[in-house]
């Protein structure tokens, strides 16, 4: 009796189990499971690390990594014995291989220890699931980080004092797009799909290979001048110049002299070379070779081709713009566009000079903002450490110093703005912060007849000055922080266009009034602070500017760390967890 109730039970235990789903009867999931190369890639997935890959930990890229493969219901992607899957796989390789070409480094996406191992994944038997899991996965992640570098650069800008406006969600999706590619056969192409559209990208890639095409053909050149070379004098190197001039594209390449000759003339057509190199390396365009154009030239052009994919690297931070229209300065370059739409290519924009905050202690920031108002007459309200530092010595100093700048006392808080005297009293108020200190309108006063007004956490603006011999000198850093333009009425017309009765008399008139007035622009438009010391113009120019800032020195530096940037850092609405990866299908 006892033998047949144990097998009535063990028969009862059987059709009941049979009865159950495959995954209560496996409450692991995959404890009992035969070997496959799915269960290898989740495995991988699991780990977040890979032994592969220089940088091992991909935690970053494992939301995207599990989205690609649970399209591919977990199973390889690049492994196959069918020729669509080799020619994705050797486009894939080769993408990698030419990094270089959209200012980025090969060696950060492994893409030699790839190439080596993809013959011998090659040879891997269809059982050998861990290997063939290991390659797949390693060249899946490497793909992924060279997109996402592309699209979103490879440093959050805010952590190196870049304070851009944060893309609000993730829109590009890149496992569907690698998915789709791998369908029809496009891996080539996946770079135009993520790189910035802006035209400014674009242009700059395409400088990145020339450049890069003439470091490997020019020869080296250091031109050696004592003091200056004038147009006219004669120097033993200026063939080699005009070679070096040619080459970047500042003398026609049929511009030749006789290399012959021991001690050439600076004739006329070089001086024209020169003065083109000059305007695109942000210098006086008189001709005159001094040391600092001297230096320009013998730069190495390894240190250009870093500042393209410097800049390069900047664009790719910029959320996708609006079309319509922006006022964008760049601050090393000491110049403003204001422009109808970002990739216009119309020489005859707005463009003029600006002077920005001194390098050494009041760096005007970058950042993005909506400029909102204009204020015609405005007066000046002394921050308060300029006050600390400069107005309150001047005023212990000489009690009528604030009359001599048409400037009054008035109180810090409350809507009181009756003037109060100087005396012992009111200036240790000022020092308390109870009262402050502004200039009135007028001739004097430091922001000009009117300002631009576009709300930041740094208090910065765009004005007019009284101070125009300033934008005569090459080199603009004077202002505390500020943005003084050259051209205060075209900027106006240009905020104020398409806005009631505002025309250029209107404008004349409001700058010429007693009276302070706000306009709320109908439009707010963004405004962009910018640093990038390499940047090509309206007119198709290559321009190289000084590191004023050190920013790029600081990049150059982040750039060093090579880790995947955190899609948590750079959208305004980003996952916090990660996702668990699917079990196996």
């Amino acid at each position: 009796m006892i033998q047949q109730a144990k097998f009535f039970a063990s028969k009862w235990l059987i059709l009941f189990l049979a009865t159950l789903p495959l995954q209560h009867l496996f409450a692991d999931g995959s404890a009992l499971q035969e070997p496959s190369v799915s269960k290898e890639i989740n495995a991988i997935i699991t780990a977040r690390r890979h032994p592969y890959l220089k940088q091992a930990n991909f935690s970053n890229r494992i939301e995207d990594l599990d989205a690609l493969y649970k399209r591919a219901n977990y199973k390889l992607l690049w492994l196959g014995d069918d020729a669509t899957t080799a020619k994705n796989t050797a486009d894939a390789l080769e993408l990698l291989a030419n990094a270089s070409s959209q200012g980025l480094i090969q060696e950060n996406y492994d893409a030699e220890m790839l190439r080596k191992k993809f013959n011998l994944a090659l040879t891997l038997t269809p059982t050998a699931y861990k290997e063939l899991a290991l390659y797949d996965t390693a060249l899946s992640i490497a793909v992924l980080r060279f997109l996402h570098d592309i699209h979103y650069g490879r440093v959050n800008p805010h952590g190196i004092n870049f304070n851009l406006q944060l893309r609000e969600k993730k829109l590009t999706d890149f496992p569907v797009l690698i998915k789709d590619s791998m369908s029809l056969n496009t891996i080539s192409q996946l770079p135009l799909l993520v790189e910035p559209k802006l035209q400014q990208y674009q242009k700059l890639k395409s400088a990145l290979a020339t450049y890069r095409l003439i470091t490997a053909k020019s020869p080296s050149f250091k031109f050696i001048v004592k003091g200056k070379l004038r147009p006219g004098e004669h120097h033993p190197q200026l063939a080699e110049l005009n070679i070096f001039l040619a080459g970047v594209g500042d003398l026609p390449e049929s511009a030749t002299i006789n290399s012959a000759e021991k001690n050439p003339k600076y004739t006329d057509n070089i001086v024209e070379g020169v003065k083109k190199f000059q305007i695109r390396h942000g210098l006086a365009a008189d001709g005159t070779i001094g040391p600092a154009t001297a230096t320009a030239i013998n730069e190495p052009l390894a240190q250009r081709i870093t500042q393209i994919e410097l800049a390069m690297e900047r664009l790719r931070w910029l959320p996708e713009l609006n079309v319509g229209r922006s006022i964008i300065v760049n601050i090393p370059a000491f110049q403003l566009w204001a422009i109808d739409d970002i990739n216009d290519t119309d020489p005859n924009i707005i463009n003029m000079r600006v002077v920005v905050g001194k390098a050494l202690k009041n760096q005007t920031p970058v950042l993005m903002a909506q400029m909102s108002f204009i204020e015609f007459m405005p007066y000046w309200n002394v921050p308060a450490n300029i006050l600390k530092g400069e107005i309150l010595p001047k005023l212990i100093r000489n009690p009528d110093y604030l009359f001599s700048q048409n400037m009054e006392i008035v109180p810090s808080s409350g809507h009181s703005a009756t003037p109060v005297s100087v005396n012992n009293d009111t200036i240790e108020k000022l020092k308390r912060g109870v009262l402050r200190v502004r200039q009135r309108p007028g001739n004097k006063n430091s922001l000009g007849k009117v300002k631009f007004i576009f709300p930041n956490k740094d208090d910065v603006y765009l004005h007019d000055t009284p101070a125009n011999s300033l934008f005569s000198k090459s080199r603009r850093d004077f202002s505390h922080g500020c943005v003084r333009v050259e051209n205060p009425i075209a900027l106006t017309e240009f905020a104020l266009r398409n806005q009631g009765k505002w025309d250029s008399d209107t404008i004349k008139k409001a700058m010429k009034s007693p009276i302070t007035r706000r306009v709320i622009l109908q439009q707010p438009i963004p405004v962009l602070f910018f640093y990038t010391t390499s940047f090509i113009d309206q007119n198709n120019n290559l321009a190289f500017y000084q590191d004023i800032y050190g920013h790029d020195a600081v990049l150059l530096e982040a750039l060093k760390k090579n880790n995947d940037l955190s899609d948590q850092s750079i959208f305004v609405s980003a996952r916090v967890e990660p996702p668990v990866p699917n079990g196996i299908p």
